[in-house]
């Protein structure tokens, strides 16, 4: 976190238009409808303000007046504080533990290889990656039986993370198979959310779009 002088009035979000990270914020900000000046950011093309708000070069980055925050998890988390309605985060200790060790994980074991498969590695690694990821999401399927969202009946900050990341798939070349269904269709209950239509960059749409 960063606090600095600016003369930003309104909040701004540099967002990459294909980032992971950057998608989940964008959900956030479309579920509590928060007014926002959302500013794309090229890969290589970084804006000269951005590198002198935040010291990695990274996005997301969010300016809210002089605070500058440039962490994805402390992003949502202080998006969730600041616009408690509706509430994203469970209220108990134990529940808002859970989602945080998820949301660790999330990035820690899925998020990496999107990336490398993003990135195009040699063929024998792609489809290692992709085998990887495919089981690993169908292993947790079962876990969707119950409820409509990540083992609750509310949504939340996780359902947040998991979304983009199956937006994805078809795109990284990865089709989950029968036993997944319950995955699936959660996937399709949160699609069908107008928040997440709303965050849905022109980049993120031709990713389904073929």
């Amino acid at each position: 976190m960063a606090v600095i002088a600016n003369r930003r009035t309104i909040m701004t979000l540099f967002s990459g238009s294909e980032d992971l990270d950057s998608h989940r914020v964008r959900i956030v900000l479309a579920e509590k409808g928060i007014n926002v000046d959302i500013s794309d950011v090229e890969p290589d093309n970084f804006p000269e303000d951005l590198v002198e708000l935040n010291p990695y070069n990274t996005v997301p980055t969010l300016v809210d007046r002089e605070l500058v925050l440039f962490e994805p998890a402390v992003i949502v988390e202080y998006l969730d504080e600041r616009f408690p309605h509706p509430p994203l985060m469970a209220v108990d200790p134990v529940s808002r533990a859970r989602c945080r060790l998820m949301f660790y994980r999330i990035k820690n074991d899925w998020d990496g290889a999107v990336k490398r498969l993003s990135a195009g590695e040699n063929d024998k690694s792609v489809a290692k990656t992709r085998k990887e990821l495919r089981d690993s999401l169908t292993a947790i399927a079962p876990l969707f039986e119950r409820h409509p969202f990540f083992l609750s009946d509310e949504y939340s900050l996780v359902d947040c993370a998991i979304a983009p990341l199956l937006w994805r798939l078809p795109h990284l070349g990865i089709s989950l198979p029968p036993q997944a269904r319950p995955l699936l269709d959660y996937a399709d209950r949160l699609f069908a959310r107008e928040s997440f239509q709303q965050s849905l960059t022109e980049a993120e749409r031709e990713m389904r779009s073929s």
